[in-house]
């Protein structure tokens, strides 16, 4: 099992667009996937399922078959975890739906971080979640990825998924406030797996299964269709060259500057155009842009952006691919 999770304390980057890019990518390739929505916001099932089924879901208000049904238990303190639902989006497509009141979990979270501290095994049970359900599902639904959505904020939900992942991808705009994310990010990721670490020796239970904290960064996405149209190209190089030392610096923990170029960066893993006007034809096609077909509107120059589209996320994907082999 891989566990992959996409984040940046800034938000607005295109993150959840790439997430849903880069899980139909994988599935292009074979791969069996699980994508995991645990942003409140539940963007990233939208872009998914379609609207009929997204009013299947949820407009009820007794029982959906998202992730809290599957914490609903543990969050009242009547039980532990249950078998989530897992959407069928494609063959190799399985998805965890989203839920607007997952936020409401984040309070429970939150405190029992530090009940952790004191043994208490209840306290690992809502702790360890997140990593426990993914884990079942992944079993249930033979996956080779699991690919995380959350939000943009250092919270106890963000906490809890992210030691639950063995890798994170950092998505970012080239501009000053990205920077500062970056920065933010890699000083609270430090921070968790040191906290995690302690606390995780501690477990009085020892069946009960637990994430390691590992959450190693495998680099950065630079989301180039944020930027302004007007924008000069210089302006953008200019924050986009001051990545590479801010990552290695902030995240990876290393001493020293080098002389390198957002390009020759061995920790970008794209440079991702923009793509005009392909987002919103595959937003209503409800697709990614790589698969639009001239039925869908693509037709002409569009065309020919949507190969070059394929190309890119292709070479992003085995990019992201090979990094986990390595680590």
């Amino acid at each position: 099992m891989k566990t992959i999770a996409f984040f940046n304390n800034k938000g607005g980057v295109g993150k959840t667009t790439l997430v849903y890019h880069f899980t139909y990518m994988l599935a292009e390739q074979g791969y069996k996937c699980l994508a995991v929505d645990l942003d409140p916001q539940t963007n990233l099932t939208s872009m998914f399922l379609s609207d009929e089924r997204l009013v299947e879901i949820y407009d009820n208000e007794s029982s959906r078959p998202t992730i809290l049904e599957s914490i609903k238990p543990l969050n009242r303190g009547i039980g532990d975890i249950q078998p989530v639902h897992i959407e069928r989006v494609s063959d190799n497509i399985g998805l965890i739906a989203g839920d607007l009141e997952l936020s409401l979990f984040e309070d429970k979270l939150s405190s029992n971080w530090g009940n952790c501290l004191n043994s208490d095994e209840a306290a690992f049970r809502v702790i360890s979640s997140f990593y426990r359900i993914i884990k079942e599902a992944n079993e249930r639904w033979e996956a080779d990825f699991n690919i995380i959505d959350i939000g943009p904020n250092f919270g106890a939900i963000n906490r809890a998924t992210l030691i639950a992942a063995d890798f994170v991808v950092v998505p970012m705009a080239a501009d000053l406030f990205s920077l500062q994310g970056l920065k933010n990010l890699g000083n609270r990721l430090g921070t968790w797996q040191a906290e995690w670490e302690d606390r995780s020796s501690r477990n009085p239970e020892p069946s009960l299964d637990l994430p390691t904290g590992s959450i190693t960064p495998i680099g950065y996405v630079v989301m180039q269709h944020g930027i302004k149209e007007s924008r000069p190209v210089k302006s953008y190089l200019k924050w986009a060259n001051r990545i590479p030392n801010v990552f290695r610096k902030f995240v990876l923990k290393m001493n020293g500057e080098l002389e390198i170029s957002v390009n020759d960066d061995e920790y970008c893993l794209a440079l991702l155009k923009h793509y005009h006007s392909l987002i919103p034809m595959a937003m209503e096609a409800r697709k990614p842009i790589f698969l639009l077909k001239p039925s869908d509107g693509a037709i002409g120059a569009h065309l020919g952006a949507v190969r070059s589209s394929y190309e890119d996320f292709l070479a992003l994907t085995n990019k992201i691919i090979l990094q986990t082999v390595l680590y």
